[in-house]
């Protein structure tokens, strides 16, 4: 830039340049915004250039400040003023300011100059600060002797160090205050809040030695003290009341003023000080009100019915003034005791065929009157009332209060059903003698009805379908079953049996109030396609099931899975369209979506369309490829780091016919692609001339990052060996659990002089099978061959559970008893060990049948006559080899197998 300027300055002859500038000018503290500072000029250049809008300017300051600003007067005549962004003060501020001003013109040739600014000081008044200068409140507590009330305080702004004398006066005299000349504010009298002297407004004026001078307010106010006594105003000391008076009633009102506050008589507190419990005051307003029942003819009141109490008032809570006052409540008597009973409401249960004429109640034996004499204690009972109770219920004799029956309460009585089988009688239990005191008294006779129908359910069987997409809490149906009885109970639904899967005890909940049946958690067309439910309903007295069938509906629900999911790639600006970039692959997959069904797509990031997938669709393997070249020379490319977002979708095998209703579930991927340039290529990032930048690489490898290969290294080690030893594992389990080849003993048993009883766990330590999969086995004392045979015999002992069976959903053998229905699962180490059959690709999963790979033990009608049977092995095993070259196994083990016991051979066939 500097050789340019010197080049321009030789041709022009004449250069750009401040007139009046350097200078020194003065301006005074506190002056305000756009006041004039200094005035100066611009000398253009020979080629006219104009100064380049926004200059000249300041562009340093020392000391640093904002104070100033240049403003334009015409297109080379400007002017430097104050901007009020900051105060000028002589006393707190630099006196000195160095301001540099810039300018500018539009051949960018320039000028820097320096003008000084000198702050001169100007005479300021005094003043007061903080809150005495907005004005101040002073309160003095009446009764208060004259004298020190406030000291005023103010300073000069010319005098930093404090030492020149100020003068105060009161502008406004008063006969109450004087004032020092120091500023020191006297009271000079005692002031009384009542006598009318409630505040004073007095103006305080301070000077400087040259004159100046400055004023305030203050405001004093005298604080009122309670020093008077409260006196009574209502003169009633006796009160005459009647008995039995409604808690919260006023029967007083005390009355009071307080000398130190007229007017406000709600700033007096009253307090009843004798210890009572039939009334109570308000505090504030001073009403005496009755706090609970005031009986004349019970307790104290019976034998003396005046109550005494006494009031005292105060004009605060506490340390106040206060008076005190005697008055007297007379309580009159009054007839207030109603025939009344023990209890108000019967409730009675009569069985439907109940006999005419029985008695049900006797209101005689609840019911009273309290009153000492006649009439007042006597009482009779009116005529029942009550819808449809006149013609079934009846007082006799009349009035007695003794109810019996008189109509039919049989439950199924279409007239007695619509009543609901609930009748309500009304009777009044009354006084003989004025006022007439009445109680009502209510009788509610509920009929009990008989058990007659069973609890049945509306479908023999039900039959429902819910998707696999579906939520859990979503509806799948409903079951409802229903009883004719009368009343109709309340019926409880639950599942009894099935809806398990390998994951959850129950993939279903009923709701035991209404029968619907929901979605305990999502359901897997995969796993499990079918569920079989047992519904059971119950009521209070019977109960009834029923079989509910599932169908899971298959959905596409899982989105396609692809690797990796992100990837960085690095490519040469000049790769080859069609090219594979560094041979990058997209593996996708999804668990029910062929892979011939997935899409591929770039979403955001793929500025110009560079990259595309090949193929697109039709295969769950796909490429990355370039599909255009990159052309940053002509300004076409502008980026060089892309962030692509892929979606796969697997709706490609979809017609747009059942696009618009199926299911489309979208995974995606994200790709991060830089463009690496030629090491000479040069990158435009600005529009400016004769600039070039350049792209250096440099290696930043550092000796510190030694742990990434040990890193590395280590995890491969601890890798290989978790390998090797789950391979050791998988050899010794497939080496233990793969059956052996067996070979027939033709040798029949006849021809064995003796055997040898091996019990389980030495057959244990032979076999290799587990503890509880074996029984005693006897092996021929003389064994010459290597073939031999071995006879297994099994006892049935269990007399509670006589069957098994196999769980359709879990596999597990379980024990049933034939006639109750009672389950219990088998002992797990007592079953064997169940072999799968491999189905093919696609088909649902093959349903376990019972028995299926177990076969039991054939006898005889002797043998099972004695539950004992007996199973003949050909060869070291514990059976005889299935269809499925399965040992089969006995159903039940002998715990009464002896050692001695001889063995019993099947006739041949």
């Amino acid at each position: 830039m500097q050789p340019r300027v010197i080049h321009r300055l030789a041709l022009s002859g004449q250069a750009l340049h401040l007139i009046h500038l350097p200078a020194m000018s003065k301006v005074a503290e506190n002056s305000p915004p756009e006041t004039s500072v200094h005035k100066f000029s611009v000398n253009l250049s020979a080629s006219l250039s104009p100064v380049v809008p926004g200059f000249p300017l300041i562009i340093n300051s020392s000391p640093l400040t904002r104070a100033f600003r240049v403003n334009w007067l015409s297109d080379t005549d400007f002017e430097v003023v104050t901007t009020g962004m900051e105060q000028l003060d002589f006393e707190a501020g630099p006196h000195i300011f160095d301001l540099q001003i810039y300018v500018k013109d539009d051949m960018a040739v320039t000028d820097l100059q320096v003008l000084t600014v000198q702050v001169t000081d100007v005479n300021e008044p005094p003043e007061f600060q903080g809150n005495l200068a907005k004005g101040l409140d002073l309160y003095i507590v009446e009764g208060t002797k004259p004298g020190f009330v406030y000291q005023m305080e103010a300073f000069d702004p010319e005098d930093t160090s404090q030492n020149l004398p100020l003068s105060y006066l009161l502008i406004s005299p008063s006969k109450s205050f004087r004032m020092s000349a120091n500023g020191t504010l006297f009271s000079t009298t005692e002031f009384d809040f009542e006598a009318g002297h409630s505040s004073y407004h007095l103006i305080v004026e301070v000077r400087d030695s040259q004159g100046l001078r400055a004023s305030t307010e203050l405001h004093v106010n005298i604080v009122n003290i309670n020093d008077e006594i409260p006196r009574f105003t209502s003169l009633t000391h006796t009160y005459t009341i009647p008995e039995e008076l409604s808690p919260g009633i006023i029967v007083a009102h005390i009355t009071a003023e307080d000398p130190d506050d007229k007017g406000f008589t709600h700033f007096l507190l009253y307090s009843i000080t004798t210890v009572n419990s039939y009334f109570m005051i308000n505090q504030l307003t001073g009403t005496i009100q009755v706090a609970r029942r005031i009986d004349r003819d019970a307790g104290e009141l019976r034998q003396n019915p005046i109550i005494s109490l006494e009031v005292l008032v105060k004009d605060r809570p506490s340390r106040g003034q206060e008076n005190r006052k005697q008055i007297t409540f007379i309580v009159e008597d009054i007839n207030d005791n109603p025939s009344t009973c023990t209890k108000f409401t019967f409730s009675i249960m009569v069985p439907e065929r109940a006999a005419r004429g029985t008695l049900l109640l006797d209101l005689n034996k609840f019911c009273f009157d309290d009153d000492s004499k006649a009439p007042n204690n006597r009482f009779n009972f009116t005529t029942p009332s009550g819808v449809g109770s006149s013609s079934r219920f009846s007082q006799d004799p009349a009035g007695s209060g003794k109810i019996v029956l008189i109509g039919d309460l049989d439950y199924e009585n279409p007239s007695n059903l619509a009543a609901g089988n609930k009748y309500t009688m009304i009777i009044q239990v009354q006084d003989v003698a004025a006022p007439y005191y009445k109680n009502n008294i209510y009788i509610y006779i509920l009929t009990s009805p008989e058990n007659e129908f069973p609890l049945v359910f509306d479908s023999p069987s039900y039959v429902f379908a819910v998707s696999e997409l579906s939520p859990r809490r979503t509806q799948v149906g409903r079951v409802q079953a229903t009883d004719k009885d009368f009343p109709q109970s309340r019926i409880t639904y639950s599942i009894s049996a099935g809806g398990a899967s390998q994951q959850y005890p129950n993939i279903f909940w009923i709701n035991p109030q209404t029968g619907e049946l929901q979605l305990v958690t999502k359901a897997d067309y995969e796993t499990i396609p079918v569920y079989i439910l047992r519904i059971q309903a119950t009521n209070s007295e019977d109960s009834s099931s029923v079989t509910v069938t599932v169908n899971i509906v298959e959905e596409n629900d899982e989105k396609p899975i692809c690797t990796p999911n992100s990837h960085f790639l690095a490519i040469p600006v000049d790769l080859k369209v069609g090219t594979n970039i560094h041979n990058f692959k997209l593996t996708c997959t999804d668990l029910d979506s062929s892979p011939r069904s997935f899409r591929y797509s770039i979403g955001t990031g793929n500025i110009n369309s560079h990259f595309t997938f090949s193929p697109n669709a039709g295969s769950n393997v796909t490429s990355l490829i370039l599909a255009t070249r990159f052309d940053y020379a002509s300004g076409l490319d502008e980026i060089w780091n892309y962030k692509l977002l892929v979606y796969i979708t697997d709706d490609n095998l979809l017609s747009s016919r059942k696009r618009a209703g199926a299911l489309v579930e979208t995974g995606t991927v994200s790709l991060s692609i830089s463009v690496i340039p030629h090491p000479t290529t040069i990158i435009p990032t600005t529009p400016k001339p004769r600039i070039t930048y350049q792209i250096l690489r440099k290696n930043v490898y550092s000796p510190s990052a030694w742990y990434v290969p040990f890193v590395i290294t280590l995890g491969s080690m601890l890798l290989l060996g978790l390998l090797v030893s789950t391979i050791i594992l998988l050899a010794k389990a497939i080496h233990r659990h793969c059956p052996c080849k067996t070979v027939k003993h033709k040798k029949p048993l006849s021809t064995l002089k003796y055997l040898v009883v091996l019990e389980p766990p030495i057959l244990e330590f032979l076999t290799g099978k587990k503890k509880g999969s074996l029984t005693s086995v006897l092996f021929p004392a003389e064994m010459k061959n290597t073939k031999r045979e071995v006879m297994v015999e099994t006892i049935q002992m269990n007399t509670v559970f006589d069957g098994e069976a196999t769980d359709p959903v879990t596999g597990a053998i379980y024990e049933f008893n034939s006639e109750t229905g009672t389950r219990k699962w088998k002992d797990s180490l007592t079953q064997m060990p169940k072999w799968k059959e491999s189905s093919p690709q696609g088909a649902a999963p093959r349903r376990p049948v019972p028995w299926e790979g177990i076969r039991p033990p054939r006898s005889t009608d002797k043998e099972r006559d004695g539950l004992s049977s007996k199973v003949q092995a050909e060869d070291a095993g514990l059976g005889p080899r299935g269809q499925d070259s399965m040992p089969s196994t006995p159903k039940n083990r002998n715990p009464g197998f002896m050692r001695g016991a001889s063995p019993k051979r099947h006739p041949e066939k």
